[in-house]
């Protein structure tokens, strides 16, 4: 018996077929069936019920089963662990990223890990969640960074980075010489925002609705999908917003916009890695999401 094939034993019962499981684990049917059937042997028992619709674990196989969860998860554990060390890898990494972080949180930091790693390459996709999500049940992409939390059996999310939106307003803006402002008093405000249904829209409601405050009494003037044209209205005079500190550190050096804070209330979040549960991340994958982790920590 190896960690080999607990894993193989794993991810066949995650994908309820010995086809899913190969194409998962990038492995012919043929040699997947072969380390499920060594395993059956070294224990002396069948660990599924086979039939012609599907494949179901058997009385032993669910018995190892949480045994083979907690090696993957252990070999998850080590890698974690080791990533701090491991300084000469090699390798390619495919990832997807949702707008905010891609755009902006993202490039300013694969320039130190670049000089860290010289040997990653790192090919990066700037998608929505649900492409994201997509393309790694095709296994197109290792992992992916999303902006909000999301609930998918076959995968695992957990938090990476933190980040918080801030009131962002124009030069000459009345509340621009304002260090700070209640919520109340921004809300007299026209908006400009993000569409329905991105993260950050349901950051910023959330915490309205937590203050007893309908984000439908909101004055709206401009709704646009993209955080790059909800700057340029900002700039342009046609109202405030409510986005990410990341995304607007060029403007503010320029004078072109101005941060304000909200003294009651904070509009903090959590940016998650996406990955499949049957999937093990190759160790560069591991060592790019501990840097992340390691570099917002040390800004905040």
């Amino acid at each position: 018996m190896n960690f080999h094939q607990l894993h193989i034993f794993y991810t066949v019962s995650e994908r309820g077929s010995f086809s899913a499981a190969a194409q998962t684990l990038h492995m012919t049917q043929p040699a997947v069936t072969m380390q499920v059937q060594a395993l059956e042997d070294y224990f002396g028992t069948k660990l599924f019920n086979r039939s012609t619709k599907k494949i179901v674990l058997s009385e032993a196989g669910q018995t190892l089963m949480p045994f083979a969860l907690r090696s993957i998860q252990l070999m998850r554990e080590t890698d974690l662990a080791m990533s701090a060390f491991t300084h000469m890898l090699e390798g390619r990494l495919q990832l997807g990223a949702s707008l905010t972080i891609g755009e902006y949180v993202l490039p300013r930091l694969l320039g130190p890990f670049g000089k860290e790693y010289p040997n990653i390459s790192i090919m990066m996709k700037v998608m929505n969640t649900t492409q994201i999500m997509e393309e790694i049940n095709k296994h197109q992409l290792n992992f992916g960074l999303i902006e909000a939390p999301v609930t998918h059996p076959d995968m695992v999310i957990e938090p990476v980075m933190g980040d918080e939106l801030k009131l962002i307003v124009p030069a000459e803006h009345p509340l621009a010489d304002q260090n700070e402002v209640t919520l109340e008093e921004a809300l007299r405000h026209p908006f400009v925002l993000r569409e329905r249904g991105s993260g950050t829209r349901r950051v910023m409601e959330e915490q309205m609705l937590a203050k007893g405050l309908d984000p439908a009494a909101m004055t709206v003037v401009m709704e646009l999908g993209s955080t790059g044209a909800v700057k340029s209205a900002v700039e342009a005079g046609l109202g405030i917003t409510m986005i990410s500190t990341s995304s607007v550190k060029h403007e503010v050096a320029l004078g072109l916009l101005k941060i304000v804070n909200i003294s009651d209330a904070s509009f903090k979040r959590q940016f998650y890695a996406i990955h499949l549960k049957s999937t093990l991340l190759p160790i560069s994958a591991v060592t790019f999401l501990t840097f992340l982790r390691q570099h917002t920590s040390e800004e905040t």
